[in-house]
């Protein structure tokens, strides 16, 4: 838990009986990115969270601040790369809670579980139109991917990021 004047942010596991909130926070942080609407709006995006949540190879971390849910991060390996890497899938912070450090955290703790895990490396592609989570993916390290560079007429950006190895304790902290 990570706390704050006046209220504790809470990263968690998200479950099941989540999705539907879950699904509502992504419409909404979706929704400010898309210049002609959201794209699948008929898609079933509760059972799509759902299974994400209950799948066995991936992770959907949830921030809670004050009961409510404020974050989602999602990520599983991508299919085909090594064992080394990690895809980020879906990374939203509700709007009304842009720049309070809740995606910061949320990253943190994706980072957090790569590391645990052995992943080396993570990827993500991020929508063109989504300048402001670019510029928060680049403050938070990631880089283009040399390996996918964007192709002409391409709506997204891929991105790669080096999971920092753990820091040694100092001694005698």
């Amino acid at each position: 838990m990570i706390s704050e004047p006046g209220s504790t942010l809470e990263i968690r596991a998200a479950l099941p009986a989540e999705a539907e909130t879950i699904a509502a926070l992504h419409l909404r942080a979706r929704s400010t990115y898309y210049p002609d609407g959201v794209p699948q709006q008929e898609f079933d995006w509760t059972e799509a969270w759902r299974g994400s949540i209950e799948r066995s190879d991936g992770r959907v971390l949830c921030a809670v601040r004050a009961g409510r849910l404020v974050g989602i991060a999602s990520f599983r390996p991508p299919e085909g790369a090594g064992a080394d890497t990690v895809k980020l899938f879906q990374f939203h912070v509700d709007p009304d809670r842009w720049r309070g450090g809740i995606g910061t955290a949320l990253h943190a703790a994706c980072v957090g579980e790569w590391r645990a895990a052995g992943r080396r490396t993570a990827v993500l592609d991020v929508h063109v139109d989504n300048v402001r989570a670019q510029g928060f993916y680049a403050r938070q390290g990631w880089v283009p991917d040399p390996e996918n560079p964007p192709a002409a007429g391409d709506h997204h950006l891929y991105l790669r990021y080096a999971v920092p190895p753990e820091e040694p304790e100092e001694p005698g902290e």
